[in-house]
């Protein structure tokens, strides 16, 4: 089963911890999101493998914009 791992605020993309193809355990972080000049961790929901990455560092970001796709391991 696909996951869609989404923004929960609008702000801008820190850093991608991760890249497609890796495999991720549940609480990993995935990306960093910066937003009122808080560094905000974006942790995998589940374990599984990452199939897409949908942001790149710097890019604006709204809430509820896909950043990461997830293959559920199960």
């Amino acid at each position: 089963m696909r996951i869609k791992v989404e923004a929960q605020m609008a702000g801008n993309v820190w850093k991608v911890e991760t890249t497609a193809g890796t495999v991720v355990e549940e609480d990993d972080v995935l990306v960093v999101l910066e937003s009122m000049k808080m560094e905000i961790p974006v942790e995998s929901p589940i374990d599984g493998r990452v199939v897409e990455v949908c942001v790149a560092e710097g890019q604006a970001i709204e809430e509820g914009d896909v950043l990461v796709v997830l293959d559920d391991a199960s």
